[in-house]
């Protein structure tokens, strides 16, 4: 380890379905955050926590900034909001294209009240030409200074290693505030939770998986023998979608079960027995109360 060592926090901002959380998995090299070509994906905060020998940098995946339309999605638009003065650096990851869009435009009118040093990084690069590319970065230097510019394909993990780079040469000197080899801050059963709802929102119908929330009932290692028993239940909002997530003899349920449990035992180096129920909450996502039952507590923020 250098004399000198850095350390700080590094927010990903962006509108929805822009990669913020490929991005993050890609920078700890590790799969955290879940992912899906679905908006919204992400609700809550999540911090990693990337450690190497000359600093240690701790990312804060945001929910996706939009329009929102319930408590919900108010709640997630605060989150994303309220990181962008608490941080060393800000990512704000947008995709390659040269015109500036709704969300886009809210989002550079917040940056331009910003002090942070602001990254922008141009996604996705993989998919289109350069052409495209600098298109794109000269419609949106012209609207907020930004210290860096780097085109990345976080997927890909094209040009990740030079935004590693910016990193340190941005963040400040400071002690390091995690263990080295500590990942997340999330607890396991919000993790397995999350993996959950991220096979829903793969493999059931557009609308439906916006209106589902996961709870972990019970999470218990055996005694004996390498198995953990997770009992979860897929809450909806109507009838109708439960019928959907259940699928014709228990075949959706089943499906989303059998991959779930693929991930779960990645992450907890065991074999998992996945029991899972769905029950139906109307309008979940405007009620303050079953909102903070499933975790989405804004109260710190």
């Amino acid at each position: 380890m250098k004399d000198t060592f850095k350390s700080g926090f590094v927010s990903i901002i962006g509108r929805t379905n822009v990669g913020k959380s490929t991005l993050m998995n890609r920078l700890i090299g590790e799969k955290i955050a879940i992912m899906s070509n679905k908006p919204q994906t992400t609700r809550n905060r999540i911090k990693t926590v990337l450690t190497t020998d000359d600093f240690q940098a701790i990312f804060i995946d945001t929910p996706g900034i939009h329009t929102p339309q319930n408590k919900l999605g108010e709640m997630m638009v605060k989150t994303a909001n309220t990181t962008l003065n608490e941080v060393d650096i800000i990512f704000y990851l947008i995709e390659p294209h040269p015109v500036i869009g709704k969300n886009d435009a809210i989002i550079l009118e917040k940056l331009k009240t910003v002090k942070t040093p602001i990254f922008l990084c141009i996604n996705k690069i993989d998919s289109v030409s350069k052409e495209e590319v600098a298109e794109t970065i000269d419609k949106f230097k012209k609207e907020v200074e930004f210290a860096e510019i780097i085109p990345i394909s976080a997927y890909e993990g094209n040009n990740v290693d030079a935004l590693l780079k910016c990193i340190e040469k941005y963040l400040p000197e400071g002690p390091q505030f995690f263990p080295g080899d500590m990942l997340t801050d999330q607890p396991e059963r919000q993790i397995v939770a999350e993996m959950i709802r991220e096979k829903a929102l793969h493999l059931l119908d557009k609308e439906i998986p916006h209106g589902i929330a996961v709870e972990i009932d019970t999470m218990k290692a055996r005694p004996k023998g390498n198995v953990v028993d997770i009992e979860a239940t897929i809450v909806c909002e109507r009838d109708s979608h439960k019928r959907i997530i259940i699928g014709k003899n228990g075949t959706m349920i089943k499906d989303i079960g059998s991959k779930s449990r693929y991930d779960m035992e990645r992450l907890l180096g065991s074999k998992v027995y996945l029991t899972l129920w769905v029950k139906v909450k109307k309008n979940w996502r405007d009620s303050q109360f079953l909102l903070k039952n499933f975790g989405f507590n804004n109260d710190e923020y």
